[in-house]
């Protein structure tokens, strides 16, 4: 082989090489401009699980509609638009959860000439459970059945209790992931009260 050769063959790697990368780096400018543009924030529940993304601080709460155990009616995240909401789910099951819904109460009885709407979502349970639990700690706020923890999917719920606070632009302001004092409760209340 001789120099010639071993130049061309050089070239050759160096072609394909350089190719390589630019064919790279086109897939990735693609890439780039689908996913790194403006993406409007899912508006309901079955599309926030079409596009797996869990609803984070600053984005549009994702809607969703469940049965309110107290009248039997279905109540839409939607339809509380104007109002400051707070989220929390929970579970019967969790203790955190049972430590915390006193201080909810509390906060949802001290907030009412704000038009704070709580609503507890709890994880597929049965019914009477949910009712029994409700009663035992004396709540009136909206405690909501979600049958096979569909919503709870779409808010990417890992831990209970959880709870996500919302602005009455129906804006994910904060959120929190476990036990809550009822210190952080009230600083995470002022961020959502007018």
């Amino acid at each position: 082989m001789d120099i010639t050769d071993t130049n061309r063959s050089n070239k050759a790697i160096l072609l394909l090489v350089g190719g390589g990368l630019l064919v790279g780096l086109a897939i990735g400018l693609i890439l780039f401009a689908r996913l790194g543009g403006e993406q409007a924030a899912p508006q309901t529940a079955a599309e926030a699980l079409e596009v797996e993304v869990a609803p984070a601080i600053g984005s549009l709460a994702p809607d969703f509609s469940l049965t309110n155990i107290w009248t039997g009616e279905a109540i839409t995240l939607r339809e509380l638009q104007g109002q400051p909401v707070v989220i929390n789910f929970w579970a019967t099951w969790c203790g955190p959860c049972r430590i915390e819904m006193p201080a909810i109460q509390a906060a949802f009885d001290r907030h009412q000439a704000d038009n704070l709407v709580v609503l507890a979502v709890n994880f597929d349970e049965p019914p009477e459970a949910v009712s029994a639990f409700g009663e035992s700690l004396n709540l009136s706020f909206p405690i909501l059945l979600d049958p096979g923890g569909e919503i709870q999917k779409v808010y990417r719920v890992r831990a209970y209790p959880s709870t996500f606070f919302i602005a009455s632009d129906g804006i994910v302001t904060s959120l929190q992931l476990g036990l809550m004092t009822e210190g952080q409760l009230a600083e995470h209340i002022e961020k959502i009260i007018p």
